[in-house]
């Protein structure tokens, strides 16, 4: 269980992040992608590439993949790029309009579509690949930027979990990011309580926290396509 002090600096630490966030821009490439993420989008962070790249190495050309909590459309643009027919859903309107903006603006129109969603809400059939990165901290968003880092009480996460398994292709698996600024114990007891196993695929240490990007299916865990555990 985490301490009452750590989840004190956890506050301290969201508070900070909020305030960059509302007021910063991004004009960025990121693994080859094109992006401008407004003010009240997520940003890009150092370490985005964990997800990133694990995108670029799992995905195969003519699968389907479900871009859950899209943000700036990133990760959709990378599993399109890869061939794959994509659906990436965001709870943030303004997200929502970013990400379509990205999608444009990479040359992916026709691999992507990008809706407005709560988790699995607006999301019908089954995909063989489900990108996630959650929102890490448990606290009461102020507005729907915030929305990309905190969820009240893990609400939106446990929904998650409680309903992958059924937008799941036959072996198909799922890419979720998470890290120690968030209660990282409770995602994986989460994920295994809905029957997933779990791989780490990437991980990277900053200060005194950790980030790490799982692979995770309902079958016995496979070896990865790509080149390995990025550093």
């Amino acid at each position: 269980m985490m301490s009452a002090e750590r989840a004190a600096c956890l506050r301290e630490w969201q508070e900070r992040a909020y305030r960059r966030g509302r007021r910063a821009r991004q004009d960025v490439t990121y693994l080859g992608c094109e992006l401008v993420i407004p003010p009240g989008v997520m940003p890009i962070t150092p370490v985005s590439n964990l997800l990133g790249q694990a995108v670029l190495n799992e995905v195969g050309a003519g699968e389907r993949v479900l871009d859950m909590g899209t943000g700036s459309g990133v990760n959709a643009i990378l599993a399109a790029s890869q061939g794959a027919s994509v659906l990436a859903v965001d709870i943030n309107p303004d997200a929502v309009t970013t990400a379509r903006n990205n999608v444009r603006r990479n040359g992916f129109e026709d691999l992507v579509e990008v809706r407005e969603n709560d988790v699995f809400g607006a999301v019908e059939g089954a995909f063989d690949l489900i990108v996630f990165d959650p929102p890490f901290r448990w606290f009461r968003p102020r507005d729907s930027f915030e929305m990309a880092s905190t969820d009240e009480n893990y609400a939106a996460m446990t929904r998650f979990f409680g309903e992958a398994r059924t937008h799941l292709t036959p072996g198909g698996r799922m890419l979720v990011f998470f890290g120690t600024t968030g209660d990282l114990a409770y995602l994986l007891h989460l994920a295994e309580g809905a029957g997933f196993s779990h791989t780490v695929l990437a991980e990277r240490e900053s200060g005194d926290d950790a980030y790490f990007t799982y692979r995770m299916s309902l079958s016995a865990p496979r070896p990865s396509r790509g080149r390995g555990r990025l550093r």
